[in-house]
């Protein structure tokens, strides 16, 4: 502790000849990186497996074809797979409307393997919710017109559904919605990003935490719209 000499002191102040503030980081200070880390170990409690090894589309991609492989009790050789995700999981002339359709209404895809055979592909077993693997990952690298790194995103039979922004405790929680709306013009809705799937975004700053949903309508994408984490 530093030795200041007193110039003048009353019952109500007390001048000194000098003064250097102390700084030292409050014991409750959270930075980004320890909400992400406490979110991510809750998930892990609740049964979700955090699939560190996602980082990018290609992981991405890989991991939803084991999980899809596991809920149909399927093998798709090679290029059946490819045929798949061409004509119907990536078709390159689909948005986030007909993603959000797939998700919604049509999630069962009648698929003719190579051998004849036609068998019902669920992306989502709606009948047995417990069927379906929980997943969610962290620091995820995509590049569309530029090269963005999203915070954590939670996975439902390897697609991703939501969209986790965080920002340290301080930071206005409107920082993470422009983060998640510059996201949807960089790269979240480029060419072969499975991000079109994305239903729903959280943002956070460990204080207030609020939500809203994923749109195409642009008079809807303002932060009026985002609703209170109850």
């Amino acid at each position: 502790m530093s030795d200041y000499k007193t110039i003048a002191e009353s019952r109500n102040f007390i001048v000194l000849d000098k003064y250097e503030r102390e700084w030292k980081v409050a014991e409750n200070y959270q930075s980004e990186s320890d909400l992400e880390r406490e979110l991510i170990q809750d998930l892990v409690n609740q049964g979700y497996e955090f699939a560190s090894f996602i980082k990018s589309p290609l992981d991405l991609l890989a991991n939803v074809r084991v999980q899809l492989q596991a809920l149909n009790a399927v093998q798709f050789t090679e290029g059946e797979w490819l045929r798949f995700v061409e004509t119907w999981l990536d078709k390159p002339s689909e948005g986030i409307v007909e993603k959000t359709r797939k998700i919604h209404d049509d999630y069962i895809h009648d698929f003719v393997f190579d051998d004849g055979r036609i068998q019902n592909i669920y992306l989502l077993d709606k009948k047995n919710i417990a069927r379906n693997k929980v997943q969610v990952i962290k620091q995820f690298e995509q590049t569309g017109s530029h090269a963005n790194r999203y915070d954590v995103t939670i996975l439902v039979n390897g697609l991703p559904l939501v969209q986790v922004e965080l920002k340290k405790r301080g930071v206005a929680i409107r920082e993470a919605f422009n983060q998640v709306h510059r996201y949807s013009k960089e790269s979240f809705n480029s060419e072969h990003s499975l991000f079109r799937y994305l239903q729903l975004f959280v943002i956070s700053n460990g204080t207030d935490t609020r939500y809203f949903a994923n749109t195409t309508q642009r008079n809807k994408n303002s932060f009026d719209f985002t609703m209170n984490w109850a």
